[in-house]
């Protein structure tokens, strides 16, 4: 998909007599949004916006080396270093021979070591250079500009990593501001830049820091001025599509599980001293009502009891979330956190951790697994999204109430609407796909706030995965017999029919699907390269205890079990 944005100028920080001003260029080629303010305590904000870039620039997927050009390229060298060295012995070997020994000349080895340091200065100099300014190299790093919304109570801005699997969204309160003026609400990119991050390393406590969506970037009149800047951003489909299917995972019911500040240092203490060497690579959580939430890291099993405040939910279960390096994001919040809560959908869904900094919140959304594979269906996550469409006058309903005001609870768009809470819960999640609203998980709200055209989002984030659709057919029509299911090794073992075809899988201690054997098309040509066949889906669904929903009325219901 082609973006096109257009800004005047660059965001930065300037300095002055009287302070530091934190400048955010935001896109031309939308509505007007602007907030101008004091920051109060700018070294909260300074290190929660130097996590959200932490979240922009990671690629924390395995990318395997074709090592055959470096090979060839390593004998080249070796062959063309023994020609030189034999050809050097020989010319050194007679010129030593014909000359008279001389002293070393006096100062040579600090001369030396002058030139070596202006050599490797001049290298350094050069490569922040290149890293700073050039765009094409920074576009491989960002896809995409962060987004920045101004809400009637709050700010906030939200970025979607590199690899696809992790989204950030910094949520500022408006108190945090003094002095605020010129004020438009709405959502808006802003540009970004490799030397804006830096620039926020030089915010600090004892210098007074204006804070700015520039207004003065919408005062351009013409596309002629100098200042102005027009870029082409190729988004890729996947990127897109994982963006809003984090964002309606958000608005799905989720599992709160508090966390102290003591209990997050553990988890990140222990991933940042260890690293697992065999699989289970899992980060399991203990859920019991009304005692202690556990949190387990395997395969160490080391056990972290969260004593502070005891598991709220209605039943004992017990849920995985894998990808857990990308927890390490939170390091750099730890001394400013009072608290963090966990938010689940269920095993290998995607996971939110909110971390609350005084008058702001730090949300890390991460999908199940780090190499999430968007493009054919998104993993599990196709299998909570709601089995039929929302109506269009309920959609129109919905619209309706967050036109008159772009803050609500789940009660209050209940209210507005005369819907009954699944059908409510059914048309937010659509929205939220489409990337015309957001769940404050924190604040446990919903608030309005436009990425992309209807039309636009529509295109981009239909999601085409037969296997997966025909996978939930075949378990909802009863084609499936399970003939065994053994765990054994760390390993689990699945044998059965499926459409009178024997189907057997293998699932590693993560529970994705390592080996199998089927006789169907698809499985002939791909292997599991493709991802796994209908046949092993349904199998594995049915062992897992899948049953079908049919209904809005049922989805609901068993999402809220």
């Amino acid at each position: 998909m082609n973006f096109s944005v257009a800004y005047r100028g660059h965001s930065g920080v300037s300095g002055s007599a009287g302070g530091m001003a934190l400048s955010f260029a935001p896109n031309l080629r939308r509505d007007r949004v602007s907030f101008v303010g004091d920051l109060r305590d700018p070294l909260r904000f300074r290190e929660a916006i130097s996590a959200l870039h932490a979240v922009v620039v990671s690629d924390l997927k395995y990318k395997p080396k074709d090592r055959s050009a470096y090979q060839a390229y390593l004998k080249r060298v070796q062959e063309r270093e023994h020609t030189i060295r034999t050809l050097a012995f020989k010319q050194s070997k007679e010129k030593l021979l014909a000359e008279t020994v001389e002293p070393i000349p006096p100062g040579l080895e600090k001369r030396f070591h002058s030139l070596r340091d202006r050599y490797w200065s001049a290298r350094v100099k050069y490569a922040n250079f290149l890293s700073k300014n050039d765009p094409a190299l920074f576009r491989a790093l960002v896809p995409c500009d962060p987004v920045v919304t101004v809400a009637p109570d709050v700010l906030f801005f939200e970025c979607f990593s590199k690899d696809e699997s992790s989204y950030g969204c910094l949520t500022a309160d408006r108190d945090l501001f003094e002095s605020p003026g010129d004020v438009a609400l709405g959502t808006t990119n802003v540009d970004y830049s490799l030397a804006l991050c830096e620039e926020f390393q030089r915010l600090r406590t004892y210098r007074r820091t204006r804070f700015a969506v520039d207004p003065a970037g919408f005062e351009v009149a013409t596309e002629g001025a100098a200042d102005y800047r027009e870029e082409k951003i190729d988004l890729p489909p996947s990127w897109l599509r994982g963006f809003m299917q984090l964002q309606a995972a958000m608005s799905l019911p989720l599992k709160r599980v508090p966390v102290s500040r003591e209990g997050l240092y553990a988890v990140l203490a222990h991933l940042k001293k260890h690293r697992a060497r065999k699989s289970p690579r899992a980060v399991r959580f203990e859920l019991v009502p009304g005692a202690p939430v556990e949190i387990v890291l395997e395969p160490w099993e080391v056990r972290i009891k969260l004593h502070d405040t005891p598991y709220a939910g209605p039943k004992a279960e017990t849920v995985r979330t894998w990808g857990r390096d990308r927890l390490l994001t939170l390091a750099r919040l730890l001394p400013l956190a009072d608290g963090a809560d966990v938010f689940l959908l269920g095993t290998g869904l995607p996971s939110f951790w909110s971390v609350r900094l005084g008058g702001m919140r730090f949300l890390l959304g991460l999908s199940g697994w780090t190499a999430n594979d968007w493009t054919s269906g998104g993993g599990a996550l196709l299998d909570l999204a709601p089995p039929t469409e929302p109506s269009e006058d309920l959609l129109g309903d919905i619209a309706t109430a967050f036109r008159d005001s772009p803050t609500l609870t789940f009660e209050q768009v209940r209210q507005r609407t005369g819907a009954a809470p699944h059908l409510v819960a059914a048309g937010l999640n659509r929205f939220a796909l489409l990337g015309q609203l957001i769940h404050d998980l924190a604040a446990g709200v919903y608030r309005w706030r436009q990425i992309l055209p209807v039309e636009s989002s529509i295109k981009q984030v239909k999601i085409d995965s037969p296997e997966a659709d025909a996978a939930r057919e075949i378990v909802a029509q009863g084609r499936v017999n399970v003939a065994r299911d053994e765990t054994v090794g760390g390993l689990r073992a699945v044998v059965g029919k499926v459409d009178s075809k024997d189907i057997e899988i293998v699932c590693d201690a993560d529970g994705r699907i390592t080996r199998g054997q089927c006789n169907c098309s698809h499985y002939f040509r791909f292997k599991l390269r493709a991802g796994p066949c209908r046949h092993m889906q349904a199998l594995r669904r049915a062992a897992d205890g899948e049953k079908p929903i049919g209904t809005l009325e049922q989805w609901y219901r068993w999402l809220t079990r």
